[in-house]
């Protein structure tokens, strides 16, 4: 038997070297579920940071519902990398300017080049409850890792960008043991429902290098939300402005905490090729 995603198109991006999936869902009323989208980051040449479901949108405005799936599976409320390879996808349609809804609320987009684009990501959470952790804390600007982890900074500061954010300012990013480290932190007991991690060093003001290991990816070369909450840490930290430039691995973004208190990234998106999803991919997967 067919499957509803046999021989689909799927478009493959990178924002900023996220690796970036686009699957267009708005003339089906298939909606991804979480062993497809593992079935196809298990695929070759198709493994992706996070791959991005468009929806028919579900209210008038609107341009499409968007799921964000990561590599195993979960959902993540936000991606602004991945927000920005949409906004490419629907350019070619015509439309410069996006509404798009997702889990965490609506998210704008507006073109600024024919590759560049800027992403309003709302405002960040700063409330112990909204990021979420475990338990209470005074000031989400620096929060003890306790219990430790051997080889982590003792403390880091907590923000939601629609998911959770824990960001340790350090000396030389360049020597932090990612991939040790980040799953760690990632299912530490203080998280209830994980955390992205990021290791940032300030340069001179205005200038952050990043790194960065996704809940539910692992280390990646890019990662929006995790731009933008480290630069509202950092701003609330003291330790520099409210816009700088975010130094990945894969490229560069720009971030600017706004008066208004929305935060906006603005950044690159490479075209890499589309294809059609082999039947192959679901034939373990009931239809």
């Amino acid at each position: 038997m067919a499957h509803p995603l046999d021989h689909l198109p799927i478009q493959r991006m990178n924002g900023a070297g996220n690796e970036i999936l686009v699957l267009d869902l708005r003339g089906s009323d298939h909606e991804l579920a979480p062993q497809e989208a593992r079935a196809i980051a298990n695929a070759p040449g198709l493994r992706f940071d996070q791959l991005m479901a468009l929806y028919r949108p579900r209210r008038p405005g609107d341009d499409a519902f968007m799921r964000i799936y990561n590599v195993d599976g979960s959902l993540s409320a936000a991606c602004g990398n991945g927000t920005r390879c949409v906004a490419y996808v629907l350019a070619r349609e015509g439309k410069d300017a996006l509404h798009l809804e997702t889990d965490a609320g609506v998210i704008e987009t507006q073109r600024r080049a024919d590759t560049a684009f800027t992403v309003d990501m709302g405002r960040p959470r700063l409330d112990w409850r909204q990021i979420p952790l475990a338990h209470a804390v005074e000031d989400t600007r620096k929060v003890a890792l306790d219990p430790p982890v051997a080889g982590a900074p003792a403390h880091f500061s907590a923000v939601s960008m629609g998911n959770p954010h824990a960001v340790f300012f350090v000396d030389d990013a360049a020597k932090i043991d990612l991939e040790t480290l980040g799953p760690r932190i990632e299912y530490h007991p203080l998280f209830p429902e994980r955390v992205n991690v990021s290791f940032a060093q300030m340069f001179a003001q205005g200038d952050i290098l990043l790194r960065v290991w996704e809940r539910g990816t692992g280390a990646t070369r890019a990662c929006g939300s995790a731009a933008c909450a480290t630069l509202v840490a950092a701003a609330r930290a003291g330790l520099g402005d409210r816009a700088a430039r975010l130094r990945l691995p894969g490229g560069e973004l720009t971030i600017d905490w706004r008066a208004d208190d929305h935060v906006l990234m603005t950044g690159p998106v490479e075209f890499e090729f589309e294809t059609t999803l082999d039947p192959q991919i679901f034939r373990d997967l009931a239809a």
